[in-house]
């Protein structure tokens, strides 16, 4: 029997906001309130994850400029990590540098190799503010620093350099969902 409830299932399924949204390429602003609210976004933002089949999702994501994120993610040795942060920190992003497929929620259908660090911490707070630390290696590692980017402002195509994002552009302007 599984004790405590399953996040997103009291959430509502919200649009998503897409590349070329000004939501995403403006940093969020700081949570100041831990509430009843906090807690229906974080619900929201698993319900809305979970819809679009994602393994993480920034609440400017869903057109909330606040800085909190969910993520349901496995590591690179198939270790699932369920949870949420607020008002993240990435405090460290380390290791060794790999270029890996990257995708989003943001840019539907898309991906491009992306540079990530193998090894990140996240330092920030529960939605019943409680202090929190995630530590993530790998593909879950990847996960953290790209959630914690759009809450900076950025977008994985921001580190996309080259004929990678000539042809990731080239790919966004031909796409069915780009306005």
């Amino acid at each position: 029997m599984r004790h405590g409830s399953i996040p997103g299932a009291r959430g509502r399924v919200r649009p998503l906001t897409l590349l070329g949204d000004p939501v995403l390429h403006a940093r969020c602003a700081d949570v100041t309130e831990f509430g009843p609210e906090l807690s229906r976004l974080v619900e929201d933002l698993f319900a809305t994850m979970y819809a679009a089949e994602g393994v993480g999702l920034a609440a400017n994501q869903v057109g909330e400029s606040l800085r909190v994120f969910v993520f349901d993610c496995p590591d690179d040795d198939e270790v699932r990590h369920l949870g949420h942060v607020v008002n993240p920190r990435l405090t460290a992003a380390d290791g060794v540098t790999l270029r890996g497929p990257e995708g989003c929620l943001s840019l539907p259908g898309l991906e491009a190799g992306t540079e990530r660090y193998d090894h990140a911490v996240v330092e920030g707070f529960t939605v019943t503010g409680e202090p929190i630390t995630v530590h993530g290696t790998g593909f879950f590692a990847r996960c953290l620093q790209h959630e914690t980017d759009h809450l900076e402002g950025r977008v994985y195509a921001d580190h996309v350099t080259g004929w990678r994002k000539r042809k990731l552009m080239r790919q966004v302007a031909k796409s069915s969902w780009r306005r």
